[in-house]
């Protein structure tokens, strides 16, 4: 099995977050939380990259990381789970 198939696995949110809590140091997870808040706050458009590390505590070298695969890259991986997240609420 791999990777994407276990997190595929997962049936609940106490679930995954107890296999991210085994797969990942705090740090990682702590990393990917605060990547995912960055991406939801570029994706609504009302905070500038000094907003947002003002915020977060992220550097603005993260943010326009978060910012390019967000709006650039081919991967739409924020952007295709925040869309249907918005669109389930």
């Amino acid at each position: 099995m791999n990777l994407y198939e276990a997190i595929l696995a997962l049936e609940s949110e106490e679930e995954c977050a107890a296999f991210f809590g085994d797969l990942c140091t705090p740090a990682e997870l702590t990393a990917m939380r605060e990547r995912w808040v960055i991406a939801n706050m570029l994706y609504e458009g009302q905070a500038s990259y000094r907003d947002i590390s003002a915020k977060t505590g992220a550097s603005t070298t993260t943010i326009g990381r978060v910012a390019r695969f967000l709006q650039q890259e081919n991967n739409k991986g924020y952007l295709r789970i925040i869309e249907r997240l918005k669109s389930k609420a």
